[in-house]
């Protein structure tokens, strides 16, 4: 399986608890970090606990396990680390403090579809 079909996968998960303006990085030409950065918005603890466990349970079923989680119950940005992708789960404020999209604005932003599919 590919990084974006695994992009795709976490995509879809998250869609399924409601993230807000889910978007996916292509860093491939920027950083030996990733490929691709799947980046989506929550508005509370529960939900933002909700996408994590999805986009994990949804990764691992697929075969992809996660190097590295940083964040608990409490925290506001949490960050999976699967290799080729990193999918970081913000709360709004959190989200607009970081700004990623605009520390990674060299990186190409992947359209999505509302099925999931990126082009």
């Amino acid at each position: 399986m590919t990084s974006v079909e695994y992009c795709k996968i976490a995509v879809a998960a998250l869609e399924e608890r409601k993230a807000e303006d889910i978007r996916v990085i292509d860093i491939r030409e920027l950083s030996p970090i990733a490929d691709f950065f799947v980046i989506a918005g929550g508005t509370n603890q529960n939900q933002l606990q909700a996408m994590r466990d999805a986009a994990d349970e949804a990764l691992t079923k697929a075969g992809l396990h996660p190097g590295q989680v940083e964040g608990n119950a409490k925290s506001t940005w949490i960050l999976m680390d699967y290799g080729d992708i990193i999918v970081h789960i913000f709360s709004r404020e959190d989200r607009l403090f970081y700004d990623l999209e605009r520390i990674w604005r060299d990186g190409k932003v992947l359209d999505i579809k509302e099925s999931g599919e990126i082009q």
